[in-house]
């Protein structure tokens, strides 16, 4: 009887290890996200032909890349309404730090931007100019139409460590001292709806175009112009 038992309790283990193993594994609930962009090239034809559109190579780019975490909506109203239009974003206390005063624009890590040509973002004034390098980006989002994109020179965290002083998880800790440019966006309403947080590049040419946060029905995007360092 007790061999019996025995054999019995090893199918079942064996069993619960199959079952196990055919579980899929835990995907994170925002995934890591980018959007890259070309500019300042040019198409040429080589001596051989190319599998890209057209047969021919772009040379001579410059890189522009977005990296950052992409939530879902999964339902929820993110934005909000009157008085506490832009709350949601905002986190919760972390660590010993309280909520921050700017939105990270994305999930978890702090939004990257890499760029290997020197950017004037549009304003309504003057353009501001960004140089190559790697910034962290933020959004002060006061109201439905009252956005400003933040380029600064904070560095990011690979990690949450709240007494690493000279870099950002998120937005936790950010001052605008670092600031780089600060510029108004201009924020859309769109005819459907995005479901994960979305950096994209729009209207693109060889030397301008702009870039783009879509999140829900809102679009919010800033305008550039492109030059060799």
């Amino acid at each position: 009887m007790f061999h019996r038992i025995i054999t019995a309790l090893a199918v079942l283990a064996a069993f619960g290890v199959a079952v196990g193993a055919q579980q899929p594994p835990a995907r994170p609930l925002s995934p890591s996200g980018s959007t890259q962009a070309q500019v300042l090239g040019h198409w040429t034809k080589g001596d051989r032909p190319t599998f890209a559109v057209g047969q021919e190579r772009y040379v001579e780019g410059k890189w522009l890349e977005v990296t950052y975490g992409r939530p879902a909506l999964r339902g929820r109203d993110v934005f909000g309404s009157g008085a506490n239009y832009g709350k949601a974003l905002i986190d919760l206390p972390l660590g010993d730090f309280g909520p921050p005063p700017v939105w990270r624009a994305g999930a978890n890590v702090t939004t990257r931007l890499n760029t290997e040509a020197t950017l004037t973002l549009a304003d309504k004034d003057k353009g501001k100019k960004v140089p190559t390098g790697e910034y962290s980006l933020f959004i002060d989002v006061k109201g439905p139409q009252d956005w400003t994109l933040i380029v600064s020179n904070w560095a990011a965290q690979a990690r949450f460590d709240q007494k690493d002083k000279t870099a950002l998880w998120g937005a936790y800790g950010y001052t605008p001292d670092k600031d780089v440019a600060r510029v108004p966006m201009r924020v859309e309403t769109l005819p459907y709806s995005v479901e994960q947080l979305t950096w994209a590049f729009l209207d693109m040419t060889p030397d301008s175009g702009s870039v783009a946060i879509m999140w829900g029905k809102t679009m919010a995007r800033v305008s550039f112009k492109a030059e060799t360092p």
